[in-house]
């Protein structure tokens, strides 16, 4: 049968992009439920009495119940799929979060802010799920630097709204404020993202077979993203061990692989600098720096700024210039945020001065973070990756829960040198465990 001159090829749709948008809003959302109790601790604290200890663990009983939720929830996306499981989530993460803000006592704060970390628990990886289904490899880090700009993104808008709210009301309504946009958002979820882009009636044929023909390492040739374009490259794949791994297509591999305990480890002493960053960094501002509250709003959110910024460019790099690398962006981020923290150590007390080091920081901080949620998908199968995520989850936000209750530790014996000091080698740490571990290749797994 002669075909058509005239008939022209359908248009390949774009529906992924729109799911990467609405993961961005989601954990925007998310995010800042966590980093609004920063924000209101020095108010929280003229009403509950509080050592700095004290303070520290409250901020941490959130991300240990975070932590321990990382692998029951990737053993429950792995059986039962993100779309049965996100929109309750949420729903449960906006009423916990309004309850905060109706804390009668220090008692019912810490119960609501771990039930608050169980309940958003499953997120990250219903996000990382997600992006592993809906992308090719070689858009995988771009759409993990999407996400990942959210967890960030979220507290650049908080500490500035956060100080309005106070103003005008008081610490509790930030609370009450936040608690809304998650339970609208859980619905759109639900009516408009499926667990597989083969299930969605806005994907169209063509866009479905681009993200299927590379979507799975155990399948893909991976030309593009395993042919070094440089001779540098063939240079920097000697420096970060880059070669053929063995495929991780169950989930006992997963448990035994270093690859996968390493980069967990790793992202657990770069999370923890974050977390600092993120609960901290505000009672710094009004208590050391003696800035007001809107200079600490203003200020607390130029990290968060240099964040975003850092977690797209580590994304785009990585898939667009080193051809899938995940390990180069680590290693830059863990060596040169060591460096940051002992900047800081000196830092100037002007709020325009200290808020650009602080943007800075968040931007060296950043660069290697997408590559943490997408080194496990060049060595996990689609159907073991919910697990191997986990792990990697898991460790990093067990960092981040204890490093605000060493924080509060150091600052009752010590002072702020002495913490910026111990995140420094904290980082440099991250960056020796980087060097442990392999750079795989995509597509050339060993079975």
């Amino acid at each position: 049968m002669a075909i058509s001159q005239s008939a022209k090829p359908i248009a390949r749709s774009s529906y992924r992009w729109a799911v990467a948008g609405l993961i961005f809003i989601i954990y925007t959302i998310a995010a800042a439920d966590r980093a609004n109790l920063g924000v209101a601790m020095p108010f929280i604290r003229k009403e509950f009495d509080m050592s700095n200890a004290e303070a520290g663990g409250l901020m941490s009983l959130f991300l240990l119940a975070y932590a321990l939720a990382q692998i029951p929830a990737g053993f429950a996306f792995a059986r039962i799929g993100v779309s049965k499981i996100l929109p309750g989530a949420m729903i449960l993460t906006s009423i916990l979060t309004g309850l905060v803000g109706t804390a009668g006592s220090l008692l019912m704060l810490k119960i609501y802010r771990f039930g608050l970390g169980l309940a958003e628990g499953p997120l990250p990886i219903s996000m990382t799920s997600t992006i592993n289904n809906w992308f090719p490899a070689k858009e995988k880090g771009i759409a993990s630097g999407i996400f990942l700009s959210a967890v960030k993104f979220g507290p650049v808008i908080v500490p500035p709204l956060c100080a309005i709210i106070i103003s005008v009301w008081g610490w509790r309504e930030i609370f009450i404020f936040f608690a809304v946009p998650g339970i609208i958002l859980s619905l759109v979820w639900y009516f408009l993202v499926a667990d597989h882009p083969s299930k969605s009636r806005f994907v169209n044929k063509a866009e479905l077979e681009y993200i299927l023909e590379q979507s799975d390492p155990m399948q893909a040739n991976a030309t593009d993203l395993s042919k070094p374009s440089a001779n540098w490259l063939n240079t920097l794949d000697r420096i970060i061990k880059r070669r053929a791994v063995p495929a991780l297509t169950s989930n006992g591999q997963v448990f035994k692989s270093w690859n996968i305990w390493g980069c967990a480890t790793s992202y657990c002493f770069q999370l923890g600098v974050s977390s600092v960053l993120l609960t901290w960094i505000p009672t710094y501002l009004v208590t050391v720096k003696n800035f007001s509250i809107m200079n600490m709003g203003l200020v607390s959110a130029a990290p968060w700024v240099g964040a975003v910024l850092g977690n797209l460019l580590g994304g785009y790099f990585s898939d667009r210039f080193l051809g899938g690398r995940r390990k180069p962006g680590m290693l830059l981020s863990a060596i040169g945020t060591s460096l940051m923290m002992y900047l800081l150590i000196n830092s100037p007390a002007e709020p325009l001065s200290y808020g650009l080091l602080l943007m800075l920081t968040g931007v060296v901080l950043s660069l290697g973070f997408s590559s943490y949620m997408s080194y496990p998908m060049g060595l996990a199968s689609k159907a073991s990756f919910p697990i191997a995520n986990a792990i990697v989850n898991m460790v990093g936000q067990l960092g981040a829960a204890a490093t605000p209750f060493l924080t509060g530790l150091l600052l009752d014996s010590y002072g702020w040198n002495y913490v910026f000091i111990f995140l420094a080698i904290g980082s440099f740490t991250s960056f020796i465990l980087l060097l442990s571990i392999a750079e795989p290749i995509p597509g050339k797994q060993r079975g």
